[in-house]
């Protein structure tokens, strides 16, 4: 096994064990904390990220699987999954019909995605990358509303994370780069967590 994968997969093996432990968490602190209203989003949530670690840990460790065709189209598919189980907890908050209407929009773009990564991965192949980053940006079309519903940390805590998302695409685009991958995954954990700040602090402030 060269230094490269064995580094990714400590990276994998990290984000699995806090990602679990973070999911746990984070339903006990709704179960405990939160209001009525908070606990199916949270579980969304919280089986957005488990989806997007788990299937990115098997596709990247597994590299011997004879199913390795499939673990891949679950890796790219549960990226969605997680971008729109992300958004979930904040946009069933947002005032007026942006709550139902941009929680439907953003699961019906990711569940599109999730279907073609699925069965046609390979149709959406080239524009991807442009997709994941169209949807993980496309609560700015209600900024004044995230702006009317939450803080100014919370806002600010979404923004980085999504920042360090799509400062994250460089590195998983430069395929020479040494580490790469490693890099790469280090940046959505990074990010992923970043988030999950912003998630647990609506719940303890609710």
């Amino acid at each position: 096994m060269t230094r490269d994968l064995m580094a990714d997969r400590v990276v994998h093996v990290v984000g699995i064990g806090l990602g679990t432990a973070a999911a746990i968490a984070i339903v006990l602190v709704t179960v405990i904390d939160g209001e009525p209203g908070d606990l199916v989003p949270i579980l969304i949530y919280a089986s957005g990220l488990l989806a997007m670690l788990g299937c990115s840990a098997a596709y990247n460790v597994f590299h011997t699987s004879a199913r390795r065709d499939w673990l891949r189209r679950f890796d790219h598919a549960a990226i969605f999954a997680m971008i729109a189980g992300t958004y979930t907890p904040f946009t069933t908050r947002l005032p007026g019909g942006w709550a139902v209407g941009l929680t439907a929009a953003i699961w019906t773009v990711a569940a599109a995605g999730i279907a073609l990564k699925l069965w046609q991965p390979r149709r959406i192949e080239t524009i991807s990358i442009v997709l994941y980053l169209a949807l993980g940006w496309i609560g700015l079309v209600a900024a004044d509303s995230f702006l009317a519903a939450l803080d100014a940390r919370t806002l600010a805590l979404l923004a980085l994370g999504g920042i360090v998302y799509t400062a994250g695409v460089a590195f998983h685009l430069w395929r020479r780069l040494p580490y790469q991958n490693a890099i790469w995954h280090g940046f959505v954990l990074v990010a992923a967590s970043v988030h999950y700040v912003a998630v647990i602090g609506l719940i303890l402030d609710a």
